[in-house]
């Protein structure tokens, strides 16, 4: 691929190469019209460590950053951009377009731009283009696990960067589960003095009853999350949290332990991986603790969606428990596997009720009530199931977007999520089956990341890359060659390079086949 024509990822809608560069030189100042200047203050954050350019602003600026209500064909995040020898014009009708924008003017320029510290000598050039760039997904989305592994907040702002430079717009942080709970929620205080620390971590699979003996803690302030949610609204990234009910809640049970179906039961923060059997009661003051927790939620987070997890809910603790049993007699269901839904039901009209949309994990894309969003993971075929029952949904298929999975068959891989090979190609070829006749609608794609075997910043980085920038490229752009998106996926190790990634192999690799099925946490099932 020439070096004047940077590949760029995700691939541009339209891209028409032209000749020349437009060279950014201590004197490139930068012009605005109305209501783009946040636009103008991410260029200027963005490149001056590198860079050291301070782009001053002026009337006559060559760079020229504008908002037109009237480009209604790009949409919510599409953007136009003009380099010629003399000028760069970026023009969007939303803010948002901007920024997306912004992340591809970052690519056009050499690779050294992107480091976080300065880079003398290098000229500041960039090819000159026309380009015009709409995404084909609205929902382009990354999960990460920071309850199995905590990871601090300067992490999260970091791979907000790192979402926001390949166009993914949704972060979504699972915070809490059986491990550990991360939230600070100021009624419930030993939800993160009790809850945000385990005795130690199981050493390999589920099962294999080896353990490190090392105690594992973490949560966060109000303070840090409100300023990630800041932090990433200014990249055009939404922060959508997670937390887990009525299943995967055996960190907050340890916390509080009336919350459960066995009176007087004391538990412990589960130290292993899998699937606990211990869940939320279904009386009155556990609904009243998920309401005030998702209260707490709401305060913090602006997204529209609210993740309440929903799945992999064992109901052996239900069906022994009169209390449960009571529930179901006096709600008229069939039975302890009812309970589900009717606490996702109760759940859900809470946020409804304060304007948000509940999402939870479906594991056949049937069950959950009808304004929920859902997360289809098992197999591809439950977004169409969910789609005919008129769900918007995500398609988070673990087949081809679980990054915890090995993404090569080498011995020499780390340690990873048993199962199958989730290969680059396997996630670039991801496109979920869409009907435009179903009710529903699909929203996008979404990676997700769980860190039972990812204790650590550079075994995220290896797991989540490159094969987050190929989810990225099929989200946004859609289909392309795979010789022509590996190559570009390639080119592209000189950003992540610069930018400290320590990323997977490039390497193509055959996937090898797994009949079990999986947990939704990557761990199979037994």
């Amino acid at each position: 691929m020439p070096a004047s024509r940077p590949a760029l990822v995700p691939a541009p809608t339209q891209h028409t190469h032209r000749p020349g560069h437009f060279t950014f030189t201590p004197d490139t100042t930068v012009r605005v019209t109305p209501g783009a200047e946040p636009a103008a203050t991410l260029l200027r954050t963005l490149l001056a460590p590198a860079t050291g350019l301070r782009l001053r602003p002026a009337p006559d600026g060559r760079v020229l950053l504008a908002l037109d209500p009237g480009l209604v064909g790009l949409g919510a995040e599409g953007y136009g951009l003009t380099v010629s020898p003399d000028a760069v014009l970026l023009r969007a009708a939303r803010l948002t377009g901007l920024l997306r924008g912004i992340q591809t003017i970052r690519q056009l320029l050499p690779a050294e731009a992107l480091a976080g510290r300065a880079r003398p000598g290098v000229p500041w050039r960039m090819p000159c283009a026309e380009i015009t760039d709409v995404p084909r997904r609205a929902w382009r989305g990354f999960m990460l696990d920071v309850a199995r592994h905590f990871q601090p907040a300067p992490f999260l702002r970091r791979y907000v960067d790192l979402l926001a430079l390949h166009k993914l717009n949704v972060l979504h942080l699972h915070l809490t589960d059986d491990q550990g709970w991360r939230l600070p929620v100021a009624d419930y205080p030993l939800l993160t003095e009790v809850g945000g620390r385990r005795a130690q971590s199981m050493v390999g699979p589920a099962g294999s009853d080896v353990f490190d003996g090392v105690p594992h803690e973490g949560f966060y302030t109000e303070r840090q999350l409100r300023d990630l949610v800041a932090y990433a609204a200014a990249r055009g990234v939404t922060v959508v949290p997670e937390v887990e009910m009525p299943g995967h809640a055996r960190a907050a049970l340890a916390a509080y332990p009336e919350l459960g179906t066995v009176p007087g039961r004391r538990l412990d923060v589960w130290t292993r991986w899998g699937v606990c059997d211990t869940v939320f009661g279904v009386h009155e003051p556990v609904l009243d603790f998920c309401r005030t927790v998702l209260d707490t939620v709401l305060d913090l987070f602006p997204s529209p969606h609210v993740h309440v997890g929903g799945d992999e809910c064992p109901t052996t603790e239900w069906a022994a428990s009169p209390e449960a049993r009571a529930r179901v007699a006096a709600e008229g269901l069939s039975g302890a596997g009812d309970l589900r839904s009717w606490f996702l039901g109760r759940v859900g009209a809470h946020l409804l009720e304060r304007g948000r949309t509940p999402v939870a994990w479906a594991e056949t894309g049937e069950g959950l009530p009808p304004d929920f969003t859902v997360m289809t993971w098992r197999d591809p075929e439950h977004v169409r199931t969910a789609l005919e029952r008129g769900h918007r949904v995500v398609s988070s298929h673990h087949g081809a977007t679980y990054l915890d999975y090995a993404q090569s068959a080498s011995p020499a891989e780390p340690p990873a999520q048993p199962g199958t090979v989730v290969g680059l190609r396997t996630v670039h070829d991801h496109d979920p089956p869409d009907d435009p006749s179903l009710r529903g609608e699909l929203l996008g794609v979404q990676a997700q990341l769980w860190t039972e075997f990812a204790p650590t910043a550079d075994h995220v980085d290896y797991l989540a890359f490159p094969r987050l920038a190929a989810l990225a490229d099929r989200a946004w752009h859609g289909a392309s060659p795979w010789p022509q998106a590996r190559a570009r996926l390639v080119a592209h190790g000189t950003r992540l390079a610069a930018l400290g990634v320590r990323h997977g192999p490039f390497d193509p690799y055959v996937p090898v086949p797994r009949s079990s099925v999986p947990h939704r946490s990557g761990e199979e099932s037994r």
